[in-house]
């Protein structure tokens, strides 16, 4: 049987492997740091459903705090059912030998390379994309939230804080409205299922193909980086419904934490200040990696997607905001996150 496009185990040991080390913490600091974030993560569910009016079921599992390793590995978790569909196809047309272990290995290599890079730079990560039977998750990656702190020279627990607000805020979305996990996973499975070319030449692209799912999946990119790999109109419709989708995700969080903040972060002014600077101002490594990842786009998102939420909640408040909501049919097209005015007009008349 010829070898798989993914050498996955080798992608988790590169990525663990090169996986940023630090922040320098004795085990102890590192235990109460993970608990008080264990803490202020619970402690943000009130402020967030009181801003937004979603409610979650008490059965929605809390938030976990992980390190780099464990949001790497659920990562490539993630990756694995995903691309699932297009390597079966491989695997049942391929001819013995057809994928030599060097290519699966490179390709382990790149993949792993990448989320060791992406593990140094994400606070919190909700696991929108899991295996059925497998639980959703909220992570909180307790390794990068304390050296960010450190380095933007703010408090602490303020940050900690300021953190779970906005990622307490996913966790919200997705348990509050109860068909949005199996939406958000259908949509970026049909991609995968729409891929149309032989065998061979799934295996030949598997690296370009694994990449440009990478920034997809992720939410770093949008459909125009990728339509060289992926042609049909069907798969460009449903990759301007996830960016659309995750635009709007991102842009709902950033309000409801800059709504929040105040109340329950006594430094969020500073906070934000120094945090919108890091976000926009990487250094010149950061600035090469981020466009080649895509991640200019992410950046986009938490702007034009604040802008749509707070022009739909100025004209028609949360309440009516809210309707987005509903189904699938009521989320915003990329067309109405540029004019929110649009989408009032479709959903409320």
């Amino acid at each position: 049987m010829a070898a798989d496009v993914v050498d996955w185990d080798l992608a988790l040991k590169t990525g663990s492997r090169l996986a940023p080390s630090g922040p320098d913490l004795d085990l102890q600091d590192a235990r109460l740091v993970v608990d008080q974030l264990r803490v202020l993560a619970v402690r943000a569910e009130v402020p967030v459903r009181e801003c937004t009016g979603l409610v979650t079921p008490t059965s929605a599992p809390p938030a976990v705090v992980v390190d780099r390793h464990a949001w790497i590995e659920s990562n490539i978790n993630s990756f694995r059912y995903i691309l699932d569909p297009i390597l079966e196809k491989a695997r049942a047309n391929s001819t013995a030998g057809l994928v030599p272990e060097i290519g699966s290995r490179i390709t382990g290599v790149q993949l792993g390379s990448v989320l060791a890079w992406m593990s140094g730079k994400v606070l919190g990560q909700y696991e929108a994309l899991v295996p059925p039977g497998d639980a959703p998750r909220l992570m909180l990656v307790a390794p990068n939230i304390v050296k960010v702190a450190a380095e933007l020279e703010v408090d602490q627990r303020d940050f900690q804080m300021w953190v779970a607000l906005h990622e307490e805020t996913h966790r919200v979305q997705f348990n509050a409205v109860p068909w949005l996990s199996g939406y958000f996973a259908s949509e970026v499975r049909s991609i995968v299922v729409g891929v149309d070319m032989p065998a061979s030449e799934i295996l030949r692209r598997g690296r370009e193909l694994i990449g440009a799912m990478i920034r997809v999946v992720r939410g770093t990119d949008s459909a125009s980086s990728v339509l060289k790999v992926l042609q049909s109109p069907s798969q460009r419709e449903a990759f301007d419904r996830i960016t659309a989708m995750m635009t709007l995700l991102e842009g709902h969080a950033d309000v409801v934490m800059d709504e929040v903040g105040p109340q329950v972060v006594p430094s969020v002014e500073l906070i934000r200040e120094r945090f919108t600077v890091r976000r926009t101002q990487p250094g010149a490594i950061d600035s090469v990696i981020r466009r080649v990842l895509g991640m200019d786009e992410k950046l986009r998102q938490y702007s034009e997607g604040a802008l749509f939420v707070r022009g739909v909640t100025d004209k028609i408040g949360m309440a009516g905001f809210n309707r987005v909501w509903e189904s699938p049919t009521t989320l915003p097209t990329l067309e109405e996150i540029a004019n929110p005015a649009a989408w009032i007009r479709r959903i409320d008349g």
